[in-house]
């Protein structure tokens, strides 16, 4: 089986061989033609589009704003737990931190029951802290909780 040969020929024009499974011929196929009416008119079209994205997102964002600024802090919040986590776990995997972790834990807590649970007193000045930064946090007078 002999491979049929093919004389090059230089054109101006850019066209993109195809193969003929059938006859194993290439023939070329001629450029689309477009006129430069068509192309200037799809490039203002763009232009148009391009030149009033600026104002559409402006108007989106005031329109919005409030259901943005809280998906923004909910994705931010998700995203701030998923990093502390990925740092705890970290530290975990460190020799000796752990334990010691839980060491201060334990001292803490001891600690907090000691200074706030035991007596009566020190648990009505544990209230009324919880009282005053729950107030300070809603914003509403404490009387009214």
């Amino acid at each position: 089986m002999q491979e049929p040969e093919f004389a090059q020929t230089q054109s101006k024009e850019t066209t993109v061989p195809e193969i003929n499974s059938q006859t194993g011929t290439i023939t070329k196929l001629q450029p689309p033609v477009q006129s430069q009416e068509e192309w200037r008119k799809y490039g203002e079209q763009v232009s148009d589009f391009l030149a009033t994205l600026p104002d559409y997102v402006g108007n989106f964002f005031n329109q919005y704003k409030q259901p943005l600024v809280s998906v923004g802090l909910i994705v931010a919040a998700i995203v701030a737990v998923k990093v502390l986590l990925a740092v705890l776990d970290a530290l975990n995997d460190i020799p000796l931190v752990a334990p010691t972790f839980e060491l201060i834990g334990i001292g803490y807590s001891a600690w907090f029951v000691y200074r706030y649970l035991l007596k009566a007193s020190t648990r009505e000045e544990l209230t009324n802290e919880i009282t005053t930064l729950k107030s300070q946090v809603v914003g509403q007078d404490g009387s009214e909780i």
